[in-house]
């Protein structure tokens, strides 16, 4: 029987979801953001400052940290179970991932929301 006590989701299924879901949220905000720079070549402090101003942006940009949180969590659990087999060393590695994780979490959002 499979365990999942260091997943992220319930399943392998929730799992795969999540991390697809993540990878196209973290693609449309790439997108966004390329073509946002392509069509403002002199960015200064101000028009910067303008677009994350926008509630809209900083709920994208929300989004996408969470989307990168889980999308990398995933991704390094699965590498972690596969390649790293002794349970102290993979142990280690998943909670100093998890901790470095929630720290920039929480640091994104301070940044996005001025808290």
């Amino acid at each position: 029987m499979v365990t999942t006590i260091t997943s992220f989701g319930r399943s392998g299924l929730y799992d795969w979801l999540l991390q697809r879901i993540s990878a196209v949220v973290l693609a449309a905000y790439s997108v966004f953001m390329v073509i946002y720079l392509l069509m403002h070549p002199n960015l200064d402090f101000f028009q910067w400052h303008e677009l994350f101003a926008m509630t809209s942006v900083r709920i994208f940009s929300l989004m996408a940290l969470l989307s990168l949180g889980a999308h990398s969590w995933i991704g390094l659990w699965s590498v972690s179970t596969d390649y790293i087999k002794p349970f102290a060393f993979r142990f280690v590695f998943q909670m100093v991932i998890g901790v470095l994780m929630f720290i920039y979490t929480v640091w994104g959002v301070q940044l996005l929301w001025g808290l």
